[in-house]
């Protein structure tokens, strides 16, 4: 049978969301062989998209070329690679090129950032907007292209919680992005696609309907953490997870990745985890049987693997810089700290690795009926999740 697969998250220690323009071929060589020896599987890297496309009919060469190294750094390391597009929302920010920006739509919950700095804008349409629609197909088509090659490409993920970027207008907006891009990419790559869904498309009507984003997919993903649900029991609730892996199955009926799970661990001086701030933490050994227990759920219920977020804590060098700035707890959710050593956790999936798990076979009919979760919005994700802890008691 085939294998349950686990795998992390990745963003260099020393440079994190500006590793693209401080590019070190070396750390990602090293770190991806550190990787391997700890019997992990897959790597997601990110394409910061200004990065790559820095004008719309653009993509810059030398990003093409450090892209290649990475890949290539990834295949001599064993591993498979997952590069996520248009990125795009992370950690908190929108990291986004100047050219997608519409100046009649002000950034909203979370602050733009360009190469040049802050931007008082957010995207344009780029579910819908031909201008954008065309730049992005652009990208896709040549990016993947230039994969094509790299024995490491495993698959594609189209974007990281692309929902925080913009909401699509409907959810017909959405699946003809996600069915466009996913044929291009699958044309001139010849690999799986999908896409980064998290928890926050389940707790309210983003006009975002898995069934129809991932009609194209070969399988979903889904992001999720227990500190950031408001329905969890608790910061160390390990059936978040595992609760939201099953809505993503019962609404796209393909099996489930879940490609981002985690939590932040606690800085020296908070001595109380629960009421850390702005979000709970955990203690590094907190953050090992936390990770053993969702994985452990994960496998038994038919996921199709696991992948920590993230890699390494960041070096306090970046202090100053976003989303660091302003969200401290963002430096913390490694599985190696900022100095290379591991945590407890590293060991922990070290340990899950070495098992060797197998796919467990998935039986169970859909969980709940999407169109009946959508209309029971904005309760809808509470109430059923004490319907699971029900069922899986």
């Amino acid at each position: 049978m085939e294998r349950f697969r686990l795998g992390v998250n990745y963003w260099p220690a020393r440079s994190a969301m500006y590793a693209w323009e401080r590019f070190d071929g070396a750390e990602w060589r090293a770190d991806m062989k550190r990787i391997a020896a700890l019997g992990l599987q897959i790597v997601r890297f990110f394409l910061r998209w200004e990065s790559f496309q820095p004008e719309a009919a653009r993509i810059d060469a030398t990003a093409l070329d450090r892209f290649d190294e990475v890949m290539a750094a990834i295949d001599d390391a064993g591993l498979l690679a997952m590069p996520t597009l248009f990125c795009g929302h992370m950690s908190g920010v929108n990291w986004l090129p100047p050219w997608s920006l519409d100046p009649q739509t002000p950034h909203g919950r979370f602050r733009t950032m360009t190469l040049a700095g802050e931007s008082p804008f957010g995207i344009g349409d780029f579910y819908a907007d031909p201008r954008l629609l065309e730049a992005q197909s652009l990208f896709a088509r040549t990016i993947a292209a230039r994969a094509r090659e790299h024995r490491s490409l495993w698959c594609w993920d189209l974007g990281n919680e692309f929902s925080n970027l913009r909401e699509p207008r409907t959810p017909e907006d959405a699946a003809r992005w996600s069915a466009s891009l996913s044929a291009v990419l699958a044309e001139h790559s010849g690999v799986a696609v999908t896409g980064g869904i998290h928890g926050e498309d389940f707790e309210r009507d983003r006009h975002i309907r898995p069934s129809s984003i991932a009609e194209p997919w070969r399988f979903a993903t889904m992001h999720g953490y227990s500190v950031y649900s408001a329905f969890a029991r608790d910061r160390l609730d390990a059936e978040v997870v595992p609760y939201l892996c099953e809505l993503a199955r019962s609404f796209t009926e393909k099996p489930v990745l879940f490609s981002e799970f985690g939590n932040p661990a606690c800085a020296p001086d908070e001595r109380n985890p629960a009421a850390a701030k702005p979000f709970p933490c955990l203690t590094e050994r907190e953050m090992a049987d936390y990770c053993i227990a969702v994985v452990d759920r994960l496998q038994s219920r038919g996921a199709l693997g696991a992948m920590w977020w993230c890699w390494s804590d960041y070096d306090e060098a970046l202090a100053a810089l976003p989303p660091f700035d302003l969200a401290t707890h963002e430096f913390r959710f490694g599985m190696v700290r900022a100095d290379g050593s591991l945590k407890p956790v590293a060991h922990a999936l070290a340990t899950l690795a070495a098992r060797e798990m197998e796919l467990a076979p998935q039986t169970r009919p859909p969980f709940v009926d999407e169109a009946a979760y959508y209309a029971a919005m904005p309760d809808a994700i509470a109430a059923n999740y004490a319907r699971y802890l029900a069922d899986v008691r």
